[in-house]
């Protein structure tokens, strides 16, 4: 018997939460012998929409009309998967599974923990370092009776599912990079990001150099044509107060496909990614270019630990990375974020000279860093495929028993058909 599952997320968002919902359905489909899927589409901030018409927008928009027809009729739920923050966790059906980012500081807001204690059953998140966030973070606090509790956390099981591997086949992107030596940024240009540093520090770093160039794939909120100015005009603000230079830096702003993306990352220019970011959940655009083959700048901190790291021959997991040194000091006071950010919690802040060392590096060892990064992108290929994630995810959302019993009840389906 299949379990009636209601799956409520930004299932059509272009967005970290979105990418999110359509791996969980993705799993889900994978094992529609044990699931009956129904879909609620949540908004997610300003983030646009998806556009691109493929077999899978085809049936989430069919199960979003499916799900409200039979919500109409007053249809019942077995469980559901509520992928958002853990401030909006609902109790909504007999089981409530959380599945959410995490937050790439070092701790979690009382919020996010009150809130799951009461709504769900279980938490599923992305990476090691948002399930360390959300298991070790604790707090003194006072009942409503007045009754001191110390060292309150969370006391529903928190579990890590990394993303899976999607290649795509390049798609040419309508750009002529003018410059044979080029970098890549992809993220949305936030005070977590740490944009303003990632772009000035690499024109400091390679001013006097006109082969040299940046690519950014970046917007403020959205991709609307407002946004699309306002980052422009972002970012031709801090040009001019970085003064003279002869490296090129070029805007992509607005929707683009996974192969294009995959093009930029295959791009016979393009030496490596950059990512200087505070923090990630996990580091969607680092992974992909991983397991596209193009070596990475970063920091070996937050969500990105899960797939960075190749073993050696001992055992011991290595970042097979550009590295760049970092602190841990508390989060700037712009990012925070009331029931989100905690204005105690930290996160990493990249060294300047270590990214400008980092980058370097990467044009004076190319060599060197393009088999580090043919080793990272072997090793991701056979970890992390979607067959392996899929069933990592179902097994997490359904018992063991319940599994074996729905392929006994399948075989005896096939010998009735014999």
């Amino acid at each position: 018997m299949r379990k009636k599952i209601l799956v409520k997320g930004p299932v059509l968002s272009r967005s970290g939460y979105g990418e999110q919902s359509r791996f969980a359905l993705r799993a889900l489909r994978s094992r529609e012998d044990l699931f009956e899927i129904y879909i609620v589409n949540i908004p997610w901030g300003k983030t646009g929409m998806v556009a691109e018409a493929t077999e899978e927008q085809t049936w989430i928009k069919d199960c979003l009309l499916k799900t409200a027809l039979y919500t109409q009729q007053e249809g019942q739920f077995e469980m559901s998967l509520q992928i958002t923050i853990p401030n909006e966790f609902q109790k909504i059906a007999p089981v409530n599974i959380g599945y959410t980012a995490g937050i790439e500081t070092t701790k979690v807001s009382p919020e996010w923990i009150g809130k799951s204690n009461e709504m769900v059953d279980k938490i599923i998140t992305i990476s090691e370092h948002s399930k360390a966030g959300l298991q070790n973070t604790k707090y003194d606090i006072k009942d409503q009776h007045g009754n001191e509790h110390k060292d309150w956390g969370l006391q529903v099981p928190v579990e890590a599912v990394n993303y899976p591997v999607r290649e795509a086949s390049p798609e040419p992107l309508n750009i002529d990079f003018t410059t044979d030596k080029n970098f890549l940024a992809v993220s949305q240009w936030a005070p977590r990001k740490n944009m303003e540093n990632t772009i000035k520090w690499f024109i400091e770093t390679f001013k006097d150099d006109e082969t040299v160039g940046l690519v950014l794939k970046t917007n403020t909120a959205g991709d609307s044509i407002a946004d699309r100015e306002l980052t422009t005009k972002r970012l031709q603000t801090l040009l001019t107060a970085c003064g003279e230079k002869k490296c090129k830096v070029y805007l992509l702003h607005g929707e683009i496909t996974s192969g294009q993306l995959t093009w930029l990352y295959r791009h016979p220019t393009m030496k490596a990614l950059i990512n200087i970011g505070h923090g990630e959940g996990f580091g969607l655009p680092l992974f992909e270019a991983a397991y596209n083959g193009l070596p990475l700048v970063t920091t070996t901190w937050s969500g990105q630990m899960d797939f960075i790291c190749k073993p050696n021959k001992s055992g011991k997991r290595v970042p097979r990375v550009a590295r760049v040194d970092y602190d841990v000091k508390p989060v700037q006071k712009e990012a925070v974020w009331p029931g989100v950010i905690q204005e105690d919690s930290m996160w990493a802040y990249a060294k300047e000279s270590s990214y400008k060392r980092a980058l370097k590096n990467i044009l004076e060892k190319e060599v060197h860093h393009k088999k580090e990064a043919q080793v990272l992108q072997k090793h991701i290929l056979a970890n992390f495929t979607e067959e392996q994630i899929n069933k990592q995810f179902v097994e997490l959302l359904i018992s063991q028993e319940e599994v074996e019993l729905a392929a006994q009840i399948d075989e005896m389906f096939k010998d009735l058909s014999l």
